[in-house]
């Protein structure tokens, strides 16, 4: 466990890393076979910590026990299981209550975290932006601020480091939740300032002519390659969970001229901590506001559907899962059982199957990018006179202009693409639409 400090001590990098002994939940109502999908996702997020994993099991549920989670008998053989093969750490595959965390750890003697601290850790790794850095900052000091009251005795500012590297300290439990809580109000308020800096930024670009689609879909999907592949920029990708937590925009030109607005979002995962939800929401609005939504999944992963399924979950929370939306089905060169594509097909008629390192499928994308795009904007006939300059300045700033040409009069005559915003602006100088509307926009 660790807890965000300024006296956080570093892990010697000669130390090897401990080795984790992965425990998953059967609960009552669900199947074996979905226990063994999270606990695999579980060892991927523990190998992206870089932790070697020694073992694992699956305990089965009939309910919780308020004491250890799981029954005191079944806790044993985790117990046993776990130091015949050496291991230091004890990951469970569910969020333990604090005094469950500490009553393990007592009767196992061993060092016991969740799936929450687990992608808290590594979220903290990822972060790189003043943004990520506070979020997830915010978001770890309040997951160990109940884990502070009765805590262990060797508690104290002085622990920290990544998972497995607990210190010695002096007994300032106290103490330690004054600091926490005052942490906690510090990184609130900053975190605030630097999301209204936020917030105007991405209002202007909203306000622009070009459309903003958002690319969202379950981490490891591919969406940071994809952006790269599309725009020809270097974002990091990485065959890691959780390479991307800043959301990054990139300016698409489409073959027929238009214009996009991508952006690259945090990858969603099953389980995943509300605490993380709801420090990353201002990241995560990016699906909210974006004109429309390019969801991305990973066809080569046996899990697709419930990836799939995760994915609109987290949109139906963000009240965005109405948003107009293509869905790609990336690493389709990965995928070549027939079966499972014409399951795929049949479950989305209008999916579009793609490889973005085999280039396929990426045409018809684009040309669903641009069907989407076209749908945000409007285009009109302009007659602007020369005593207004201005208005001309922002046309070519804030329109896409297709046609111009000027008068003997010095009239300045464009057919433009306008979005609803700068529309209304220009109303006056409107003498007609090209659009499917005969009228200007109106305000939604």
């Amino acid at each position: 466990m660790t807890i965000p400090d300024e006296n956080r001590k570093e892990k010697d990098p000669s130390e090897a890393p401990p080795p984790a002994y992965l425990v998953g939940v059967l609960e009552q109502h669900s199947s074996f076979a979905a226990a063994r999908e999270y606990l695999e996702e579980l060892r991927e997020l523990v190998n992206t910590l870089g932790l070697p994993v020694c073992g694992e099991m699956v305990a089965p549920l009939r309910k919780i026990n308020p004491k250890f989670y799981v029954g005191s008998g079944k806790l044993e053989e985790i117990r046993q299981n776990a130091a015949s093969r050496g291991a230091s750490l004890l990951i469970f595959d569910c969020e333990l209550g604090p005094s469950q965390q500490r009553n393990i750890e007592k009767a196992c003697s061993m060092e016991v975290y969740d799936r929450q601290e687990v992608i808290l850790d590594i979220f903290a790794r990822r972060a790189h932006t003043k943004e990520a850095v506070l979020q997830v900052e915010l978001a770890r000091n309040r997951y160990y601020l109940p884990r502070l009251t009765g805590a262990w005795s060797h508690l104290s500012r002085q622990r920290g480091g990544a998972l497995g590297t607990r210190g010695e300290g002096e007994k300032q439990i106290e103490y330690d939740r004054r600091m926490v809580k005052k942490k906690i109000d510090i990184l609130e308020e900053e975190l605030e300032r630097v999301r209204s800096r936020r917030a105007t930024q991405r209002k202007e670009r909203l306000r622009g002519p070009v459309s903003n689609c958002a690319i969202i879909g379950y981490t490891n999907a591919g969406k940071s390659t994809l952006l790269n592949t599309l725009t020809g920029s270097d974002v990091l990708v990485e065959n890691k969970l959780f390479a991307t937590l800043d959301p990054t925009t990139r300016r698409l030109v489409l073959p027929d001229k238009t214009e996009v607005l991508l952006t690259d979002t945090v990858g969603f995962v099953r389980k995943l901590p509300h605490s993380l939800v709801e420090a990353f929401k201002s990241t995560l609005e990016e699906a909210v506001l974006a004109d429309f939504i390019l969801l991305v999944l990973d066809i080569s992963s046996p899990y697709v559907h419930s990836h799939w399924e995760t994915t609109l979950s987290v949109l139906n929370e963000l009240n965005a899962a109405d948003k107009p939306m293509i869905v790609a089905f990336n690493k389709c060169d990965l995928q070549k059982d027939p079966v499972v594509r014409a399951q795929i097909r049949a479950a989305a008629p209008d999916g579009i199957f793609i490889s973005c390192t085999e280039k396929e499928g990426l045409d018809r994308l684009l040309q669903a990018i641009s069907m989407h795009a076209r749908r945000q904007t409007f285009i009109f006939r302009l007659e602007i006179p020369a005593s207004r300059p201005d208005i001309i300045a922002l046309l070519h700033e804030k329109g896409q202009i297709r046609e111009s040409s000027w008068t003997d009069d010095g009239t300045f005559l464009a057919t433009a693409e306008l979005s609803r915003e700068l529309a209304r602006k220009l109303a006056e100088f409107v003498r007609s639409s090209t659009s499917d509307t005969d009228s200007l926009p109106t305000e939604d």
